[in-house]
């Protein structure tokens, strides 16, 4: 075929391995969330996140759909989320939130890492109760008066809202927006 042939090869399936890794993560967070709270995005904002980030890889709307058929399915395999909380080397707190479907496998793959890079892993509940989970948005200013909205935007949950040139960052509860722990 040729050499040009050869390194247009190369680049394209590069490209097609790093698609596949990206449907595959995204069909996974599709599932979780079908799993969770159904089928139907309107109900289900973690879906709508999920096909969201879907359409930021541009993975085809048929492979969208027949992932959350699968997930839908009562035959599928369940993933779960789970929580390993560690230390590292020099004493730093680390939180490991993961999906498996397999939590022995997966608890063996986190000690490993640990273990290897010269950290430690904790017990449940042992680095956890330092860390705070919060949502954060971000805005564009020049598209927003923030003048009109802070109001509206602390009525809504918003705890604290930052202004700098180039970005507006407004940090909320976690809990209190697309997701329900």
């Amino acid at each position: 075929m040729g050499r040009i042939f050869e390194k247009r090869k190369h680049k394209m399936f590069a490209r097609f391995d790093k698609m596949a890794k990206a449907f595959t993560r995204i069909g996974k967070d599709i599932a979780i969330a079908v799993k969770q709270a159904g089928p139907n995005p309107d109900n289900n904002p973690k879906l709508r996140m999920a096909i969201q980030n879907a359409k930021g890889v541009n993975m085809p709307k048929d492979r969208v759909e027949s992932a959350i058929k699968r997930a839908s399915s009562k035959e599928e395999k369940d993933f779960q989320e789970v929580v390993y909380e560690g230390y590292t080397p020099h004493g730093v707190p680390v939180v490991v939130e993961c999906a498996t479907d397999n939590p022995t496998r997966t608890v063996a793959n986190i000690r490993l890492h640990f273990s290897k890079n010269g950290g430690n892993m904790g017990n449940s509940g042992s680095v956890a109760f330092l860390f705070e989970r919060k949502g954060v948005f971000k805005f564009d200013p020049s598209k927003l008066n923030l003048a009109e909205l802070e109001l509206d935007l602390i009525d809504a949950g918003a705890e604290d809202i930052q202004q700098d040139e180039e970005e507006i960052t407004i940090l909320t509860k976690f809990a209190d927006f697309g997701h329900f722990q």
